[in-house]
């Protein structure tokens, strides 16, 4: 207590060095906690757009599909596998997924069809809250379809245009059909957005000529808590005979682009506090040379070169703790505000733009979470800590003859 009671004594010593150090720590840590927080919005909307717009979480195909999309490889038992999955803790949404060529006065280009459930995927994605014209599926009206924003300016169509369909149907006819566009999405994916055209289920089987199966099941946790590879290996436990990947499997490159980013607020951290610790390292320097006549009279009063070092070490911890504080004071908020009120960096951006085929939105959102707060403070302690190791060492280890007479 004595030992602590002489440490906050001696930082108040040098009020302006003492404050100007506080000061540079403090505001190192606000950015850094604000960078984090914004960095942990960016990297969540990202997996929300790949996750809750297309991929969804978990995905379940027929052997060999996702290698050879084959229009007769199906899921046969589609009901009992949604079923079955349902019963283990999963939301489900069946797809069907084929191929064609859309249509629209003298424009045309190939497209992506996929059949919905719209009432089931609407469960599992969020598609449906991502219209930006018109209005997206609805089971009443089988002639609507809804498609990517790039097709919709290909095809030079909007909501109430009419397009025409051709494609192959699975007996072997010719399949053409006319359709009205409903709706035009935002910015998914380039896959959707360039050629993505979607209808319902049952307009995709009449289309078609399949009456039974679906391509693919995408599925959802409804026990969010439940780690990702845990519920990827309770589904094969439950579908041998399937193909069952989670998102990252499914999109290994924006999976890779998220961790590498995490890493790369490490790096962050490590190059600003470094500057941080290189300003602790001098400041402490400073004030063991101005008082090594003073801790050679106190080694010769019997103060010990172990104290001594902690002594240093207490002085540095208090400015820390004040920076730290100041930090956590400054940076929360300041990330709790954009929180709500966003980045918007739209007017850099023309048209939509992608990271790893993904939608990357122009509007940045902090998320405060304890990694982003905790995280820059822990690595501030950490500089600080490390840079007064040295002062430290070199008051404790100060011959009282020597230092007393020291110039």
């Amino acid at each position: 207590m004595q030992l602590l009671h002489l440490a906050l004594k001696n930082v108040l010593r040098s009020r302006h060095r003492t404050w100007v150090t506080i000061a540079a720590m403090a505001f190192a840590g606000c950015i850094m906690i604000f960078y984090a927080s914004l960095l942990q919005g960016w990297l969540r909307s990202m997996e929300r757009n790949a996750v809750d717009m297309e991929t969804g979480e978990l995905q379940i195909h027929a052997p060999g599909f996702r290698q050879d999309p084959d229009l007769y490889n199906v899921i046969v038992d589609a009901k009992s596998v949604i079923k079955q999955a349902s019963a283990a803790g999963f939301i489900c949404a069946g797809r069907l997924l084929g191929s064609g060529l859309a249509a629209a006065d003298e424009n045309s280009t190939g497209v992506s069809i996929r059949g919905i459930d719209p009432a089931a995927d609407d469960l599992v994605t969020r598609l449906h809250d991502h219209v930006q014209a018109g209005r997206w599926l609805s089971q009443k009206e089988n002639n609507g379809v809804v498609i990517g924003s790039k097709l919709a300016t290909i095809l030079a169509v909007r909501p109430g245009s009419e397009l025409v369909l051709v494609g192959q149907a699975a007996d072997g006819s010719m399949a053409n059909d006319l359709y009205t566009v409903r709706g035009v999405l935002k910015s998914v994916s380039q896959e959707v957005d360039r050629g993505g055209l979607f209808m319902t289920a049952a307009a995709f089987r009449a289309f078609f000529v399949l009456p039974a199966g679906v391509h693919e099941i995408v599925l959802r946790r409804t026990l969010r808590s439940e780690p990702l590879t845990v519920a990827t290996a309770r589904l094969r436990a439950l579908f041998p005979d399937l193909e069952v990947k989670n998102w990252r499997q499914l999109q290994p490159t924006l999976a890779r682009l998220l961790d590498l980013s995490n890493v790369s607020l490490i790096i962050l951290l490590l190059i600003t506090y470094a500057a941080v610790g290189m300003l602790t390292l001098n400041a402490m320097l400073m004030g063991v040379f101005e008082r090594i006549p003073e801790f050679g009279v106190m080694k010769a009063l019997g103060f010990s070169g172990s104290r001594l070092f902690g002594l240093i070490v207490l002085e540095t911890v208090a400015q820390v703790a004040i920076g730290a504080t100041l930090a956590l004071v400054t940076g929360v908020p300041l990330s709790l505000y954009f929180s709500v009120h966003p980045l918007d960096f739209s007017f850099l951006l023309r048209g939509s733009s992608t990271i790893a085929g993904i939608a990357f939105e122009p509007q940045w959102y902090c998320e405060v979470t304890r990694y982003s707060v905790i995280l820059p403070v822990l690595f501030l302690f950490g500089a600080a800590l490390t840079a007064i190791i040295y002062p430290a060492v070199k008051a404790a280890m100060i011959r009282p003859v020597a230092a007393i007479h020291h110039r």
